[in-house]
């Protein structure tokens, strides 16, 4: 499941931060926010894209860095919504 999980992140902020260029890395430990890879509009974009895509519910206490800043902790942060 992880491994699906990240690469459905991947495939998300590729296609909607990056415009579809894949050609650069990302690695899961980057962080999105330092890197300007994604801002509080695209926070709230990936928000949305999470609870859709598996079918969670991300309470506005769960709208932090620690969740969201990387593609590790966004998976981290699902498997545990998902467990909850």
């Amino acid at each position: 499941m992880t491994d699906e999980t990240r690469t459905a992140i991947r495939a998300f902020v590729v296609e909607n931060f990056l415009f579809g260029d894949d050609s650069h890395p990302l690695p899961a430990d980057l962080s999105l926010i330092d890197n300007d890879l994604i801002d509080s509009t695209g926070i709230l974009e990936l928000v949305s894209f999470l609870e859709e895509r598996f079918a969670i519910q991300v309470a506005d206490a769960d709208i932090v860095p620690a969740n969201l800043d990387t593609i590790d902790r966004i998976a981290g942060f699902i498997i545990r919504k998902q467990a909850a």
